[in-house]
């Protein structure tokens, strides 16, 4: 058992400091899996313990103008990630070949 344990964190090791990006390395929430994980686990407790708990004697509250500002937010959001996607792809400098994958600093690649 504590070969496997020890396997399991050598190639947890490996696979985090050898053979992860280093561009994105000092990006919030891309140098260990954890802070992503606290955050889906959190969200679960909120949302299925805590937010109920806490509503359990109050009324629903009026959301509807908030939701309409935020589903307009969202829409916009969606459509430049779309123009994002299709600006660093296919309208890009994309090939249909097989091309290698751009390691580099520059706009482009970090695009």
């Amino acid at each position: 058992m504590v070969y496997l344990i020890t396997d399991m964190y050598d190639w947890y090791r490996d696979l985090m400091d050898n053979k992860s990006d280093p561009r994105v390395q000092d990006w919030p929430l891309m140098s260990s899996p954890l802070p992503t994980m606290a955050i889906c686990l959190f969200y679960a407790y909120f949302s299925k313990v805590l937010g109920p708990r806490i509503m359990a004697n109050r009324k629903p509250m009026n959301l509807r103008n908030i939701l309409v500002v935020y589903n307009f937010i969202q829409t916009i959001f969606s459509a430049w990630i779309f123009y994002e996607y299709l600006q660093s792809g296919w309208w890009g400098h994309y090939s249909l070949k097989c091309q290698p994958v751009d390691y580099s600093r520059s706009p482009m690649a970090m695009r």
